[in-house]
């Protein structure tokens, strides 16, 4: 705890099972408008759970959507993009598809307020409506009617990696041929998206290799063959070093959206765009960084980003596929919605003790806007878990 911290105090849990008061910083309000113009950047965006609803483990998805709207009208008026119907909305997590379709619609027609949907929002189409689909024809049937649903809103389409193609798949040309036939129907260029084994197990191999660099070798040679219907492709390996070597093979035009949660600085400065899940929290900051970016000034870019880095990588921490329990809390201390609730109960897969992590270091960024609020807040959680104030 910083000695010279005026704002409300909070008895927090620690690492090594003790209790200490924490006392919260102020506030740090930075004001851009307009899009950056030097890097394409979307947050992906979680959906705020209706908090009466049943929403438990297994059960259909109910989502407030008055405050999941306003969510993305607060990225957009930050000067972000919104990915939407990814995995930060709980895609195979919770978010069925009778849902996903009403947040497609609804959120791109939200989009029209600020611009032209199809520049300001893409959204997932994947394969998760048809589970059982074990063929490839039926897996790019499945992939064709999310296509369709998400032209027809009129977003940008971002192709997500397929767990039934993974389980289905007997080695690259079969990744081929879906992802071929999947690009020669769009009449627009697509998002391709690598997601990890850390953010989903069941998509350890894509591409056709459990090796890295031959996947690598496969998802180019895929790019390179349908070049002028890729936009580009969002990697989200968290190995940067991979990701500055991909980017300098994809042809001229393909752009990488680095998804890495860990290392996005870094990779942003030095050439790539973003599609990351951390921008949902942590908006504002990114906003005035990206602004810095266009502006030469790599000094105050670094300088705001830098305590962002190790809340996105305590959010992130393995297992990394509960990190929307990290984003939908701050989001709740930020005020953007009234309940830390989650579709399938995903408000339980994190500790109180990784939490208690997570206020902290939001507050040392300055990502919570109001810090009565926000204490108050992580009172009432902490009073449910036994802690006294």
């Amino acid at each position: 705890m910083t000695a010279d911290r005026t704002g409300p105090a909070v008895t927090l849990p620690t690492a090594e099972g003790e209790l200490e008061t924490y006392r919260l910083g102020g506030s740090k309000t930075r004001a851009v408008s307009g899009f950056p113009t030097s890097r394409i950047a979307y947050a992906a965006a979680h959906v705020v759970a209706d908090p009466l609803a049943w929403n438990g483990p297994g059960a259909p998805a109910s989502v407030d959507w008055d405050a999941t709207l306003r969510f993305r009208r607060h990225l957009w008026s930050h000067g972000l993009r919104v990915a939407d119907a990814m995995d930060t909305a709980q895609r195979n997590m919770g978010l069925d598809w009778a849902a996903t379709k009403e947040l497609i619609a609804r959120s791109t027609a939200e989009a029209k307020a600020y611009g032209d949907p199809a520049e300001l929002i893409a959204c997932g189409a994947g394969t998760d409506h048809t589970p059982a689909a074990a063929t490839l024809p039926e897996i790019v049937a499945a992939y064709t009617e999310q296509i369709e649903v998400v032209r027809a809103a009129g977003a940008g389409v971002i192709i997500m990696a397929s767990r039934q193609l993974a389980a289905a798949a007997d080695g690259p040309d079969d990744y081929h041929a879906v992802y071929g036939r999947l690009l020669s129907q769009v009449d627009r260029p697509v998002i391709l998206h690598w997601l990890g084994e850390m953010f989903d197990p069941s998509l350890a191999g894509y591409w056709g290799s459990a090796n890295v660099e031959e996947a690598t070798d496969q998802l180019l040679t895929l790019i390179r063959d349908h070049a002028s219907k890729v936009d580009g492709v969002k990697v989200s390996l968290l190995d940067a070093d991979h990701e500055v070597r991909l980017r300098a093979a994809l042809p001229e035009g393909v752009r990488l959206y680095t998804g890495d949660d860990f290392n996005y600085p870094e990779l942003i400065a030095s050439g790539s765009d973003a599609l990351l899940g951390v921008f949902d929290p942590i908006a504002p900051v990114a906003a005035a960084a990206l602004h810095a970016l266009d502006q030469g000034d790599t000094a105050g870019y670094v300088e705001l980003f830098a305590p962002t880095v190790p809340l996105a990588r305590k959010i992130f921490e393995t297992p990394t596929y509960h990190y929307k329990t990290g984003i939908v809390f701050l989001a709740w201390l930020a005020g953007h919605q009234d309940a830390f609730t989650m579709v399938n109960g995903a408000q339980s897969a994190r500790s109180l003790v990784h939490l208690a992590e997570v206020f902290r270091l939001a507050d040392a960024a300055g990502l919570l806007p109001d810090p009565e609020q926000a204490a108050r807040r992580m009172r009432s959680l902490l009073a449910v878990h036994g802690v006294e104030q």
